[in-house]
């Protein structure tokens, strides 16, 4: 396979003329003749089941070295991490081979050439205290290690979410933060709260092995406290988020781990007992070593994080949340702080946010909540059902070969599309829940190196999956209502055009799709995309300027509360205002704004502050801010 846009994504005339093809080949979905193989792509390989009915982890490891499967860990939980020795001092050495494999991976995500596109997205805030938001990560107050794995991971400027969330964090303000998919949640969220304990660790944390002397759990185990948890609906999330954990916990005594579900609950506990400061869980599995205190304790918790918190809210792990958020066992720390994220947030979430946070807690909003932005180009095409599949395959056939991910809504689906495109000689895998963890992971890791550039998929990878040069989403399945609705195509096309960088969106539309017609055109019209003819009686009278969204985003003033969602008086848009190196924050009188049209953030007269502290918000530092 070959990228054919390693910053950006397909050409405009190519994506055009591609769907044109598709449209017109329908008429010739009937043929049963198999057609030839794409031009492009890498040679389809078939399943190691050596290295999966493997008993050992040396079986495993054996069967990998032999080539016939990506090299890499067993498991995901068992990735190598900075390993912190009682010889060091307050900071650790550098490694130079694990650096290398921490930040200098070529799949790993990389900004792209349009980070400006996320940039100019408007940011609202609500909660009594008001926050100034930082330019320049070093004006966070952030420790000197995390800068410097900071500028290792190749962040030159906070997005607007983590411009926001940093100072709060800093600040320990309980936070609600809402930001479109591919913003950069996950750092907003970890380099604050790592920072904050970095040079603190060997005070609050609890005490552990020297792993780097050797590690023999019949003698050494401890019990696991970790001072930051954070909480994923998804075993690919949760894995996702514990590598970004792995860089910025770089030279530190930090030690992240994750537990997970369909894993081996032998190993994790292992690492588990080595020691952990940071731990990345998902709720079924979190819950089950919260029933073992000697394994795991939480009353060391200082920063207790939900992500993709709407899926959070699911009935399902009601009585989990629940448990989770109030600790499970004793944690009287009056300075825990709550935090949630998403890229959708339902009103549910608002009596979480009442149970467990601080009256005076803050939420931040880049854009309206569900919002998607600009970078993804999205098209609708009508596909009648029983095309579907010659759709999909002269699609494939006429885009520039690139990593595709293929949504569809059933288990079953996936199987049955995954064996249609690979019986084409077309590199494709599949992904859901009923496929075994290892199956999964291996997926992830095909897909990700580009041994399977195709990758086939439930709702189970639509959430936070993090993959670079994924430059293609298709819908082959819409999410009607039970699957999701629009939220859940939010967070499907979502995968691509992340951090900048620019991506396709095609969907397949049919008859079966008009429970979701009507919003799915608001959503194109709020991002400026073509509605397509069969959708144009589904555009409300006025256009785009007469858009309005059943969501907590609209008419907030009906619903103030001492909570601070709504819209108060002291609620105000605060895209632009410079932070102060100090502290980050203020307290002035309410002020409205005017976002510039060049760069979306602006730069309003203070209503009380000493002007002197607003002077070096020249353009020119806006400028070099702006290319992250």
């Amino acid at each position: 396979m070959s990228d054919p846009d390693k910053d950006g994504a397909f050409g405009t005339a190519a994506i055009n003329n591609a769907l044109k093809d598709v449209v017109n080949s329908q008429s010739d979905a009937g043929q049963t003749d198999k057609p030839p193989k794409p031009s492009g792509w890498v040679e389809k390989s078939g399943y190691n089941y050596a290295a999966y009915n493997a008993s050992t982890r040396e079986e495993r490891e054996a069967a990998q070295s032999s080539g016939a499967t990506e090299d890499g860990p067993a498991w995901a939980a068992n990735a190598v991490k900075y390993e912190w020795s009682d010889e060091y001092g307050d900071v650790g050495p550098a490694h130079p081979e694990l650096e290398k494999q921490l930040f200098q991976d070529e799949n790993i995500m990389r900004i792209g050439n349009d980070i400006l596109n996320i940039q100019e997205i408007e940011v609202t805030q609500e909660g009594e205290m008001r926050i100034r938001p930082v330019r320049k990560f070093e004006d966070a107050g952030l420790h000197p290690i995390m800068l410097q794995n900071v500028s290792l991971c190749r962040y030159e400027a906070p997005t607007p979410i983590q411009a926001y969330c940093l100072p709060a964090i800093l600040k320990g303000q309980d936070v609600i933060a809402c930001a479109q998919t591919g913003s950069g949640k996950t750092a907003a969220f970890l380099i604050p709260t790592l920072s904050k304990l970095m040079g603190k660790a060997k005070r609050l944390a609890a005490p552990r092995p020297n792993v780097a002397a050797g590690f023999d759990p019949r003698t050494d185990a401890v019990r696991a406290e970790p001072l930051i948890l954070v909480v994923a609906p998804s075993r690919e999330l949760a894995t996702q988020i514990f590598d970004e954990a792995r860089r910025l916990c770089y030279r530190s005594m930090l030690r992240p781990c994750v537990v997970y579900g369909g894993g081996p609950v032998h190993e994790q506990r292992i690492e588990l007992q080595k020691g952990c400061d940071v731990l990345i869980a998902t709720p079924g599995r979190l819950c089950d070593f919260m029933e073992k205190p000697h394994i795991l304790s939480l009353r060391r918790v200082r920063y207790t994080i939900i992500d993709e918190a709407d899926e959070m809210l699911n009935a399902d792990w009601d009585e989990e949340l629940k448990k989770i958020m109030s600790g499970g066992d004793t944690n009287e720390d009056a300075d825990h702080v709550y935090m949630m994220f998403s890229a959708t947030f339902p009103k549910g979430a608002r009596e979480l946010a009442r149970q467990f946070m601080a009256l005076d807690h803050v939420r931040i909003r880049v854009g309206r909540a569900g919002s998607t932005h600009i970078n993804v180009q999205q098209t609708v095409i009508w596909v009648d059902e029983d095309k579907k599949k010659q759709a999909l395959y002269d699609l494939l056939s006429s885009m520039p070969p690139a990593r595709t991910l293929i949504f569809v809504n059933s288990k079953r689906q996936a199987d049955f599309i995954d064996d249609y495109l690979y019986n084409l000689d077309l590199p494709s895998t599949s992904i859901h829940a009923d496929r075994t963890q290892r199956e999964r992971e291996d997926a992830i890791r095909a897909f990700r190196s580009g041994k399977c550039p195709i990758l086939v998929a439930t709702g189970v990878t639509a959430r936070g999956i993090d993959i670079r040069n994924v430059m293609h989403v298709i819908n082959f399945d819409l999410p009607s209502t039970a699957y999701g609705g629009i939220d859940e195509y939010i967070h499907r096309i979502g995968r691509t055009a992340r951090i900048g960088n620019r991506g396709l969106a095609t969907s397949f539309f049919n008859d079966r799709n008009e429970d979701i017609a009507d919003v799915l055109v608001k959503v194109l019209l709020e991002a400026k995309q073509e509605i397509p003819d069969f959708l144009q009686g589904k555009v409300p009278e006025g256009g785009a300027e007469a858009i309005t969204f059943d969501d907590d985003t609209d008419n907030e003033g009906d619903d103030q509360t001492a909570t601070g969602w709504g819209e108060t008086a002291s609620a105000q848009k605060t895209e632009t205002a410079p932070a102060a190196a100090d502290s980050g924050w203020e307290n002035p009188e309410p002020t409205k704004t005017d976002a510039k049209a060049n760069d979306g953030w602006g730069k309003p007269e203070p209503a009380k502050a000493d002007a002197s502290e607003w002077q070096s918000a020249s353009n020119d530092d806006w400028q070099s801010g702006a290319a992250w």
